[in-house]
């Protein structure tokens, strides 16, 4: 056995660095990684030595990809060739296109912890409108709202937590409570920046869709982003262009829409969180599918076994799936075998932190100020609730002048707090792990809210898949009134707990 170190990640200086000591070189390309790895399957020599030659031959290993990858259809080859992206200036508005890719890793600039400043992003579109001004005021009334709850927060924070206030090492986590709740009033214009980390095959598909987008911001990032590795790897990106199925069908669906729906004023979700659809024989599926992975039976076999198994049974089957489980570990793929489809209203700030969960399938509406806006109880007990919604009103008829002009760039100037409709599938095993980051008391307090009301309605429809269900901090609770004992590993050392915040 053998392992050789093929490449590894490194920051572009170096590779600047290196080029200026030791001459150009052809061969600092991913390219080489992608093509040496497509000839594994026909060339017989070790891989290493595939790769020395890739390296050698650059201009005939890019002619090699572009046939392997683009004639003869071999896409997952792209997927050696991995790149990282710093990502700056981007609103947070814009930052939704981006980070819908689920096979890609993003880390985004956090406005939970930072202080903001006054950056916030003009689109191309607005800029030579009548609405340039007013978009420009509305956003400057609400940064100066911005930092005046922050102060005031702050100070009710300190007070709130005098204990805490009282360790200078604990004043980081106090301020950042206090701007978590001030951000609400700030717009999706805000400026961003993320680091992003993506394989050519993904990053293609990324810029077709930027290239088709509607915003000219995104259409701008993505130019830039091919801008930036096309001279580095042109042989794995060539179908980066528009293409009409991604500029063409949402819009030919909404006027389809419209005009199905156009004699309906339905108004039926009154609940943030509803569970539409799941798998009627939840806790059976599960079972059946861990049987199937340890026999030699059929599935349909396994099932028509568990479907006769008294409850304890059944119970004992989950039991010995869990029983080794310590709070850090997934759930067994098995759990993947069911699924929840649950319509959610939440805010943008909440929005922020569901989309993260890219192995869910999510889909959205537009922003709506129909749907309200989430104010954070903390600007309720200082008092400063009224002063919220008159900014979030005149927002809101800001917002519906700029809209008759520029409907798609309306949106840049509602705020954190505004909500849209969100569809969201998961399966029990995303679920668990939504519910081990969220439920969590040390959880921002209205994704909280929203993981919490998510688990409770999945508990009443497969009350056994669930059985171990809860937030990191709960877990050994948990898997004590399951199993009448800790785990193995009980103590884990966690930060200072945080009481949920009701909206």
């Amino acid at each position: 056995m053998k392992v050789h170190l093929a490449g590894y990640n490194v920051d572009t200086t170096i590779l600047d660095e290196l080029q200026l000591k030791c001459g150009k070189r052809q061969d600092l390309t991913p390219e080489v990684l992608s093509a040496a790895y497509a000839r594994i399957s026909r060339d017989p020599r070790p891989i290493n030595e595939i790769r020395d030659l890739a390296r050698q031959e650059v201009e005939k290993t890019r002619k090699s990809n572009s046939t392997i990858i683009f004639k003869m259809g071999h896409h997952s080859v792209a997927e050696h060739a991995v790149f990282n992206l710093d990502i700056l200036g981007v609103s947070r508005f814009a930052m939704e296109e981006v980070e819908k890719f689920r096979l890609s890793s993003y880390t985004e600039k956090s406005q939970r912890y930072i202080t903001l400043d006054k950056d916030f992003v003009i689109p191309e579109e607005i800029k030579d409108s009548i609405h340039l001004d007013l978009y420009k005021a509305t956003i400057a009334d609400q940064n100066r709202a911005y930092f005046e709850l922050y102060n005031r927060l702050k100070e009710h924070v300190f007070k709130k937590h005098a204990d805490l206030a009282k360790d200078p090492k604990q004043h980081n986590l106090l301020e950042g409570w206090a701007k978590e709740d001030a951000r609400y009033i700030t717009s999706l214009a805000t400026e961003s920046q993320v680091g992003l980390t993506i394989n050519a095959r993904n990053l293609e598909l990324m810029l077709r869709r930027f290239a088709s987008c509607p915003l000219r911001e995104i259409q701008a990032l993505g130019s830039q982003i091919y801008q930036t590795i096309s001279d580095v790897a042109p042989s794995i990106v060539l179908f980066y262009q528009a293409n009409d199925r991604d500029s063409k069908t949402y819009p030919n669906l909404k006027k389809i829409t419209a005009d199905i729906l156009k004699n309906s004023d339905n108004q039926s979700q009154d609940k943030a969180v509803v569970l539409t659809d799941f798998n009627r024989d939840s806790d059976n599926i599960i079972s059946a599918a861990l049987l199937h992975s340890c026999s030699d039976k059929s599935y349909n076999d396994c099932k028509q076994i568990v479907d006769n198994l008294s409850e304890e049974e059944k119970i004992s089957i989950f039991k010995t799936a869990w029983e080794n489980m310590q709070l850090y570990d997934s759930m067994l793929r098995e759990f993947e075998y069911t699924n929840l489809t649950y319509n959610i209203v939440l805010s943008s700030a909440c929005f922020g932190q569901l989309k993260r969960h890219r192995m869910s399938t999510i889909t959205s509406q537009d922003y709506s100020p129909s749907l309200g806006v989430t104010v954070p109880q903390s600007i309720k007990d200082i008092g400063m609730e009224k002063y919220f919604m008159e900014v979030i009103d005149k927002t809101n008829e800001n917002y519906a002048k700029i809209k008759q002009d520029t409907p798609n760039v309306a949106p840049y100037i509602l705020t954190n707090a505004h909500r849209k409709r969100v569809l969201i599938r998961v399966n029990a095993r995303e679920l668990y792990h939504i519910s081990r980051l969220r439920q969590d008391a040390h959880a921002q307090w209205d994704i909280q809210n929203v993981s919490w009301a998510m688990v409770e309605e999945a508990k009443k429809v497969m009350p056994l898949t669930l059985g171990l269900i809860g937030g990191k901090d709960q877990y050994n609770d948990v898997y004590k009134n399951v199993f009448g004992r800790l785990p193995k590993i009980a103590e884990v050392n966690l930060p200072e707990k945080r009481s949920i915040k009701e909206t």
